[in-house]
């Protein structure tokens, strides 16, 4: 009992530290809060040693002819990406409608909108490529009030889950924790409703996966979408998010197409294009996940 009310008073205060935080941060220029990210991204290269030898050696597995040099530096340049992402995230508040087109640009996303003003479902596949973040909050706000929702894997600290499904939500998208009792019915429902379910596929996770190439190494990645999309014959689509060199990010959003056949290869081909994203901007992905971890409890492969 008292270790849950510690656990309580400490999300109560990550939460708080958060909020003060973003309103610090929101006052800077964006400029400002990436230049601080990236020096947060520098320290965390020097302390985060296990992430660091574990993404330099994930990226040679993707990327085998590189030499060791440039392995380093590019998952040093994830470092201080994703540095520059955590900032950018406390800063999101200050884009809105009016603004918007100052902050993002989007390629494709209007041949979806044009499904979802039909009343279409439409199953985004994504992955931890550029900030995404802000891909969640840039397609909530180009929308046009029509439903947005995400399903998440929820992290051990609940107060930053809120923090994010908060600030999803002031965009007008709608987050689904996937470990909540009513996870699938809010799925249907989203279905039913039409309008954009997203989902990140890229990691590997307590769920039903199959083993799919990713940069050419069989690797676990969950086939739920893929089985809803086909169930729900719902339009999929794959939809990614990627920091420009200036400063501003680019949505683009790829051809949208009926799900149809086996789900382990509607889920191979969603992986072939997030891997051709990762080929663009190889240091805005986050190589420091397990991705070729074994867990045969999960495995539907065979």
């Amino acid at each position: 009992m008292a270790s849950q009310r510690r656990r309580a008073l400490r999300g109560r205060v990550v939460y708080a530290i958060l909020k003060v935080a973003g309103a610090v941060v929101r006052r800077l220029p964006l400029s400002a809060g990436r230049a601080c990210g990236v020096a947060l991204g520098e320290l965390a290269w020097h302390v985060a040693r296990r992430d660091r030898k574990r993404g330099i050696e994930n990226i040679g597995i993707a990327f085998p002819d590189w030499p060791l040099e440039r392995r380093r530096d590019t998952v040093r340049a994830t470092f201080h990406h994703l540095g520059k992402a955590v900032f950018e995230i406390l800063w999101m508040p200050n884009i809105n409608r009016k603004n918007l087109g100052q902050h993002i640009d989007y390629i494709g996303f209007d041949k979806t909108l044009e499904q979802m003003r039909k009343g279409r479902s439409v199953i985004v596949f994504t992955a931890h490529c550029g900030n995404w973040e802000c891909l969640a909050y840039g397609v909530g706000m180009a929308s046009e009030g029509l439903p947005v929702s995400v399903l998440q894997r929820e992290r051990n600290e609940a107060d930053i889950n809120r923090y994010i499904s908060d600030l999803r939500a002031s965009a007008g998208v709608h987050t689904i924790d996937r470990g909540s009792a009513g996870a699938a019915r809010e799925m249907i429902q989203s279905m039913r409703r039409g309008g954009i379910l997203a989902f990140l596929i890229d990691q590997n996770i307590r769920t039903e996966s199959a083993k799919v190439p990713f940069f050419g190494k069989p690797a676990l990645t969950p086939i739920g979408p893929a089985k809803l999309a086909i169930r729900t014959r719902a339009l999929v689509v794959a939809g990614f998010v990627e920091r420009q060199p200036n400063g501003r990010h680019l949505i683009r959003f790829h051809e949208p197409f009926e799900a149809t056949g086996d789900p382990i290869e509607l889920t191979a081909k969603m992986t072939q294009l997030i891997e051709e994203q990762i080929r663009n901007v190889p240091e805005q992905w986050v190589w420091f996940h397990d991705r070729f971890r074994e867990r045969p409890k999960w495995d539907v492969s065979s």
